[in-house]
C-alpha cells in the first residue's frame, strides 16, 4: 500500500516505523518545519524527519499545511492513504479528499474523550485508570472524525505522562497497521463519534506545574506524575525552585504547603487534604536526586514552608 505520513515528534514515530516495518511503500514524510535548538540556535530536525532521512524517505515540511502550494506539491503523490500522527497542524478537506481510502489519524485517547492537544498527560493528571488510541477518518473539526479501531492500555499506579507516552506510541504503530490493512480489505465500518460524550483538553503549559498545596494530595501527586517529564510539577523554597519528581500520598495533617516532618530519607509535606512524602526531586541548578540525598546535603526542618513563588 502507498502511504503519505504525517507526524512531528517522538509520539508520531513508532507508527511511521510501524507502517515501514510492515512492508508498506512510504512514497512521503510531511513533518513540521526543524525548529533551532540550545544556545547555538542550530536547527534540529524533527524526529519523524530524522526516520525519514535514515531510511532515504522523502520529506516535506510546509510552514502552513493548508497553503496553495502545499496543496499543490501533495497532489503529485497518488498514495492509497494518509496517515497522520500528531503531526500539528490542521488538515484542510482539499487535502482530507485526496487519497482513496482517506487520511487516518491515531489518537491518542479513547475518543470521543481527551480530544486536542494533550490527551497523554492528561489522563494521568485526572486518574484515568485506562487510556488508549483511537484511528479515525479525520473530519474538518479537531478530533471530530468518524471513529476505525481502538486500543485499551491500563494505566500503572505509578504511571507518568513519559511511561505512558511510551506505551501509547508503541501501541498506536501497532493499531495504525491494522487499520490500514483492514481499511483496504473493507473489513472497518466507521463509526460516528457521540458529540455528547465529548470532552477536550487543552496544551500542557509550564506555569500549570506549579503547586497548589491546597489542593489534596492525591490531586497534586497526580500533577506530579502527568507533568514527568515535561515540563515538570515545581514550587519554591527560600527563594529557590525545586521540581518534585515523585511523591507519596500519606495520613497526615498540617498547614498547606508546610514541611511536617523530615526524617532521614524522606520529608512530608502538608496539603489541603492529607499530605506528600516526597521521595525524589531536584532543587534549581542541581540534578534530579532522591529526598535522601537532598537532605544530606541541604539544611531542612519541620516548620519551613513551600511557597507558590520566590518571594
Amino acid at each position: 500500500m502507498k502511504v503519505v505520513f504525517m507526524g512531528t515528534p517522538d509520539f508520531a514515530v513508532e507508527t511511521l516505523k510501524a507502517i515501514y516495518e510492515a512492508g508498506h511503500e512510504v512514497i512521503l514524510v510531511v513533518s513540521q518545519p526543524d525548529k533551532p535548538k540550545g544556545r547555538s540556535g542550530k536547527l534540529q530536525p524533527t524526529p519523524v524527519k530524522e526516520f525519514a532521512m535514515e531510511h532515504d524517505i522523502p520529506v516535506y515540511q510546509p510552514v502552513k499545511i493548508r497553503a496553495e502550494e502545499s496543496v499543490e506539491y501533495l497532489k503529485q503523490y497518488e498514495a492509497d492513504v494518509f496517515v497522520v500522527a500528531a503531526f500539528g497542524q490542521i488538515l484542510p478537506k482539499v487535502i482530507l479528499d485526496m487519497p482513496r481510502l482517506g487520511c487516518v489519524n491515531v489518537h491518542g485517547s479513547l475518543l470521543p474523550k481527551y480530544r486536542g492537544a494533550a490527551p497523554i498527560q492528561w489522563a494521568v493528571i485526572n486518574g484515568e485508570k485506562i487510556s488508549g488510541n483511537t484511528t479515525m477518518l479525520m473530519g474538518p473539526g479537531l478530533d471530530d472524525g468518524d471513529m476505525l479501531l481502538k486500543s485499551e492500555v491500563e494505566l500503572a499506579a505509578d504511571e507518568t505522562g513519559g511511561s505512558l507516552f511510551d506505551k501509547l506510541a508503541l501501541d498506536g504503530g501497532k493499531l495504525a497497521v491494522k487499520t490500514i490493512e483492514a481499511l483496504e480489505r473493507g473489513e472497518i465500518t466507521p463509526v460516528p463519534q457521540d458529540e455528547s460524550q465529548a470532552t477536550h483538553v487543552g496544551m500542557i503549559k509550564k506555569e500549570m506545574g506549579n503547586i497548589d498545596w491546597s489542593k489534596p494530595a492525591e490531586e497534586i501527586e497526580r500533577l506530579i506524575r502527568g507533568l514527568n517529564p515535561w515540563p515538570s510539577a515545581f514550587t519554591f523554597l527560600n527563594g529557590k525552585q525545586v521540581k518534585i519528581w515523585k511523591a507519596t500520598v500519606v495520613d497526615k495533617t498540617g498547614a498547606s504547603g508546610t514541611i511536617i516532618s523530615v526524617d532521614k530519607n524522606v520529608f512530608t509535606v502538608a496539603c489541603g487534604k492529607q499530605a506528600l512524602e516526597i521521595n525524589e526531586l531536584q532543587l534549581e541548578g542541581k540534578k534530579r536526586m532522591n529526598a535522601g540525598d537532598f537532605l544530606r546535603g541541604n539544611t531542612l526542618e519541620a516548620g519551613a514552608t513551600f511557597s507558590s513563588t520566590r518571594e
